[in-house]
């Protein structure tokens, strides 16, 4: 009976979930009804996949809306029906035009108008008019005089009911109308008591009791007869399992026939290229892939993937393929990983297996420079192309803000909900939380999934209306859970500035370095036994290199010692979160290091996982577990990997499985604590933990950017810089760079580019670093230099380039025509001169330049430590030795190559502040890790417990006494804190009335 019902995917309109619909209509009596969210269709597919739980008939539909004013709503009568209501939406939704008030005539799809909109006009066949139980009283009323067959009752489900204990009335949940009106308010970015009736819902949307709402029309039984009539011939499926359920595009190809044979010439060109003399485990492993891929139809899968690497390759774009696929030594043979499965030993069954009725799962990674032209390739390349989406929701403080905002809250007092006991709390300031609470996890809205592309066999729009943000391709209305649900599976086109930085070092290495041997980044098998690499591995030296740089990293490698691949493979995994969160991350270090403690492991899970000692590692131990420890299928193995990644923990297969393996434990005559344990172990990481096949897949991008660190430090800085860096901010890239031997130039006029640049030794920082520098007015200085040569002198300069006075500033502070000689006090007087009132230079071409008139200028004072505040300004930090600055060095503090003398005692250091870690203890506690240079620029590495944390808080960049008992670990050193304080730098000398050193004196003219 209901034909316009509403769940929350109606953004900032709705206030139910799907699951709590179904639950309501259920209880209200209802068998079949029409879910119409506003202008969208995020919720369909689930409705549709859980509508059988609750005994109900599922029909979709649309309710159009042109903002909160519907027009009409249109109702599926089967799955073409559907395509057509999302064609028609998608127009609008793409082009931002305004919905037409009248329906166009659908073929396959029925029109409700709201009585109140219906003015006379003739109604097509699959048209009516749907009347709200306020409208009865009207009916009688020309021009409503209608047709009875045309009319439907229209009772909006938008929120749930009660009944008032006072009237005996039903009326809407207080709750829910509450929460919708604050909604609208939010998305009307207006005060709540602002806000128009117009905008909201009506109070009486609400969900009757099915006898109840029957009741209403008790006079006009023909609406209910039309509207039974009209739900009854809907019908509409979708495949939620069996062996049609990957609904990816079928052929790559003519057929699948013609898939197989292209698969198969393709592994055969790429042996040779793999594995110049395979052995027959090899060729055994070949064909045996390419038989489980021929049996689960997944060839057009991987020949897509093919496609796009290839074309990537054309291009000469770098990319890596990860993930699961990895594990494939087809993938291996067709370049899409560059991962040797047979080396590793991957397991074949965690990327396909016969239980897995998915398609395979590859991560392809391009530079965040090149992966535009990637997707605009696949949309161009292939049919039924759409971007997946995701939903953006509330997150607690943000609606609690947004919340405050449409009360009318003071923002003080806002942060101050936030922070004072709630029952210090007036009774406004109560119901934000209250209503903060009910509406988090709301969807807010659509946004896109960060690389998820869909190649559907249908259109896109059999299952989805779609948008178009301003990327410029259209997105679903569904996340990847509910596409995967129906069978759409996701191609991961993703991008990292990794990629970007090591394919600009081998354009600066060729352009720095003319006459050195073309580099082979792709010989892998070279770069893993290149002994600068191994020693760069064990002493952590890597800072700059993809996945290893980050101070957790460095910390393992060298408590590790790790020196070959395999051991980085483990590294790349063990560091992840949930590894650490278990225990197992120090219980690996402890057997790697010491043999004797690999026998601690329990002997079935060291027999499982011999390589990690019995330490899950990877996401594939988990499926090992679960089927040789606890005796579940590779099936329900899969599925439970799965849902510990957080996607299907909620869904009831999970919990069967679950389930199953406490059961399987009991039978296979483990204690419970073991299997607990175990279990313990299994959800404490495996959301986190990578597949084998992905760290050895970072780790091959390690060795190729760790083998440009250590031959070309100082081209691979300048790559790092120029591709926005990495872990750490930009300046530790320039520090890295120096201590390699760079000369680090602040930005010129005439030696720097937009970006970074090097020349020999000397790196020029790009003009684009300068903060508050228009990139117009870069890019207008670089075109003239190239179209007319270098710069000649500063009023050549300004004849040349049409400037304004705040953005030459910029630049005479930075530095920028220190080519000239000029003090830059001269050359700022020079320019608010030659300015004088005018907004910008205007460049004249002449013939000969005329003569202009110069002023005597007095001595004017200048320190040597003026650029260095300058730079700190522009650059966001220095370019000398930032210790330079402070004001007075304590004594007797140690440094960083001195450590090892002082094990276990308390010691004074100084430290420049590089990166800080937060973290919460066990028991919600706050502690710390800080990463520092000394002064030689070397790494201190201290550890921030609660008290400490507490009392010392960090108070911002720079350079700080650091207090406390140096500590070793795994021959890794660090200092446990015990105290610690900011340094006072020097007044700045730029507003001193005197310079700070007399014998700087005057800068000389």
């Amino acid at each position: 009976m209901y034909l316009n019902t509403h769940t929350y995917y109606s953004f900032r309109y709705g206030t139910l979930n799907t699951k709590d619909l179904l639950e309501e209509l259920q209880r209200a009596g209802v068998k079949c009804f029409a879910l119409t969210d506003i202008n969208g269709t995020p919720a369909a597919i689930n409705f549709v996949r859980l509508a059988s739980k609750y005994g109900v008939k599922p029909v979709l539909g649309i309710d159009f809306r042109n903002g909160a004013d519907q027009l009409f709503i249109g109702i599926a009568k089967n799955n073409e029906g559907f395509k057509e209501l999302n064609d028609y939406l998608s127009h609008y939704l793409h082009s931002g035009e305004k919905i037409p008030e009248s329906a166009p005539d659908f073929k396959k799809a029925y029109v409700v108008y709201p009585f109140s909109k219906y003015s006379g006009w003739k109604l097509k066949k699959l048209e009516y008019v749907g009347v709200r139980p306020t409208d009865l009283p009207r009916l009688i009323y020309p021009p409503h005089q209608l047709d009875k067959q045309k009319l439907v009752l229209l009772q909006t489900a938008t929120f749930r009911s009660k009944v008032d204990e006072s009237s005996l009335e039903r009326v809407a949940l207080k709750k829910d109308f509450n929460a919708h009106r604050l909604l609208r308010a939010v998305d009307n970015n207006t005060l709540l008591s602002m806000l128009p009736k117009s905008e909201e819902g009506s109070v009486s949307d609400f969900i009757y009791p099915l006898d109840e709402l029957l009741s209403i029309y008790q006079n006009h039984t023909y609406m209910v007869d039309n509207t039974q009539e009209l739900l009854e011939s809907c019908s509409i499926h979708f495949d939620f399992d069996g062996e049609h359920l990957n609904k990816n595009l079928s052929a790559f190809g003519k057929d699948a026939n013609e898939d197989l044979a292209t698969l198969e010439r393709l592994c055969e060109e790429g042996l040779p290229y793999r594995y110049k003399n395979p052995t027959e485990d090899i060729l055994k492993r070949i064909k045996m892939e390419l038989d489980v891929i021929k049996q689960q139809g997944f060839m057009s899968y991987f020949l897509i993937n093919w496609d796009i690497c290839q074309y990537a390759r054309n291009k000469g774009y770098f990319y890596v393929g990860r993930g699961s696929g990895a594990n494939s030594v087809v993938a291996y043979l067709l370049r899409i990983t560059d991962v040797d499965p047979i080396e590793l030993d991957l397991y074949f069954e965690r990327f396909i297996n016969l239980y897995r009725q998915n398609p395979p799962d590859f991560d392809i990674d391009f530079s965040w420079k090149d992966r535009e032209d990637i997707t605009e390739y696949i949309f161009n390349r292939y049919p039924n192309v759409a971007l997946l989406a995701t939903y953006s929701t509330f997150q607690f403080k943000a609606v609690v803000r947004e919340l405050g905002k449409v009360l009318g809250i003071p923002p003080h007092e806002i942060d101050h909900i936030q922070r004072a006991p709630y029952k210090d709390l007036d009774d406004l300031h109560k119901l934000v939380l209250r209503y903060g609470k009910y509406i988090e996890g709301f969807p807010n809205h659509l946004s896109i999934h960060a690389g998820g592309i869909l190649i559907s066999e249908k259109p896109i729009h059999y299952y989805t209306a779609t948008d178009l943000p301003p990327k410029g391709f259209p997105t679903t209305h569904f996340d990847m859970v509910i596409a995967e649900d129906v069978g759409l599976y996701k191609f991961d086109i993703l991008s990292q500035r990794g990629l970007g930085k090591i394919k600009d070092s081998l354009i600066e290495i060729e352009r720095n370095h003319p006459n050195d041997p073309k580099i082979d980044i792709h010989d892998i098998a070279n770069l893993k036994k290149d002994e600068k690499i191994k020693a760069m591995l064990r002493e952590g030296k890597a800072i700059g290199c993809f996945y290893v740089e980050s101070p957790a990293m460095r910390m393992l490698l060298k408590k590790l010692r790790v020196e070959e691949y395999l051991g980085l493979v483990a590294a790349s995994s063990v560091i992840r979160p949930g590894v650490a969160k278990s225990g197992m991350m120090r219980q690996y270090i402890l057997r790697f290091r010491e043999p004797d403690r690999r026998n601690e492991a329990h002997p079935i899970l060291r027999d499982i996982m011999p390589e990690t000692y019995g330490v899950m590692v990877y996401q594939e131990d988990v499926i090992k577990v679960a089927h040789y420890f606890a005796g579940l299928t590779l099936g329900e193995a899969d599925v439970l990997r799965r849902g510990m990644s957080g996607k299907y923990r909620s869904r009831e297969e999970f919990q069967k499985v679950r389930d199953k393996y406490f059961r399987n434990c009991v039978k296979k005559g483990h204690t419970f604590e073991l299997a607990a344990e175990v279990w313990r172990q299994i959800e404490s990481f495996a959301g986190y933990a990578f597949a084998k096949g992905h760290s050895a897949s970072y780790a091959v991008e390690s060795y190729q950017s760790l083998y440009l660190k250590a031959y070309y430090p100082l081209e691979y800085m300048v790559a790092t810089m120029n591709n926005g860096g990495g872990f750490y901010r930009m300046e530790l890239y320039a520090h890295e760079a120096f201590m390699h031997g760079a000369d680090i130039q602040a930005p010129c006029v005439n030696q720097s580019e937009y970006l970074c640049t090097i020349y020999g030794k000397t790196i020029y920082l790009g003009i684009a670093f300068i903060g508050d520098l228009e990139k117009s007015t870069a890019e207008e200085i670089l075109k003239e230099r190239y179209a007319n040569g270098v710069f000649m002198s500063f009023d050549n300069f300004l004849k040349r380039v049409s400037i304004s006075l705040d953005q030459l500033s910029l630049l005479i502070k930075i530095g920028g025509f220190r080519f000239t000689g000029q003090s830059k006090k001269a050359l700022l007087w020079e320019a608010h001169f030659q300015l004088g009132n005018h907004k910008k230079t205007n460049p004249v071409r002449m013939l000969f330049d005329p003569e202009v008139k110069r002023f005597e200028l007095p001595e004017l004072s200048y320190d040597l430590l003026e650029d260095a505040f300058d730079q700190q300004d522009l650059l966001g930090f220095p370019l000398c030795n930032p210790f330079d600055l402070l004001k007075a060095e304590p004594p007797r503090n140690v440094l960083v190559r001195e450590m090892a003398t002082y094990k276990n005692q308390t010691v004074r250091m100084i430290g420049y502040l590089v990166h800080i870690k937060n973290t919460t203890t066990s028991n919600g506690k706050r502690m710390q890790f800080g990463t520092w240079i000394d002064r030689e620029g070397l790494f201190i590495d201290t550890t921030h417990f609660p008290p400490v944390a507490a009392q010392y808080p960090f108070r911002g960049k720079g350079i700080y006494e650091l207090v406390g008992k140096l500590v070793e670990e795994f021959d890794f050193l660090s200092l446990e804190m015990t105290a610690m304080r900011k340094l006072p730098y020097i007044h700045d000398p730029r507003y001193a009335e005197e310079p700070r050193h007399a014998q700087m004196g005057v800068e000389p003219t």
